[in-house]
């Protein structure tokens, strides 16, 4: 089963077709091309599926689906704790991405 933990947008390539998200301190790219033109703006939080953003949270419920992750997290060891919060990328249901450099 694939988890998906609210992350943070914190910065958006020129073209808007990626992201980089912060889950947990943890930073990755993902692909924006399956939401609206322009519907995701720095600062927001969003669910991923297999490497795309697929739909923006409320920041109150993100926040504390956050707080969620963290209590669990907290008894878990390091290894655990990346292992969890980077499942999303291992998933099975994982198709092929093609991703791009994130433009500064």
């Amino acid at each position: 089963m694939c988890l998906s933990i609210p992350s943070k947008v914190v910065k958006l390539s020129d073209d808007k077709t990626m992201c980089t998200v912060d889950t947990l301190g943890v930073q990755r790219d993902a692909n924006l091309m399956m939401m609206e033109d322009d519907d995701v703006q720095i600062g927001d939080y969003v669910l991923l599926h297999i490497g795309f953003v697929m739909n923006k949270i409320d920041e109150e419920e993100a926040l504390a689906s956050i707080e969620t992750y963290r209590e669990i997290l907290e008894k878990m060891d390091e290894e655990e704790r990346r292992h969890a919060i980077l499942e999303d990328d291992e998933c099975e249901a994982r198709g092929e991405i093609y991703t791009q450099e994130i433009s500064s």
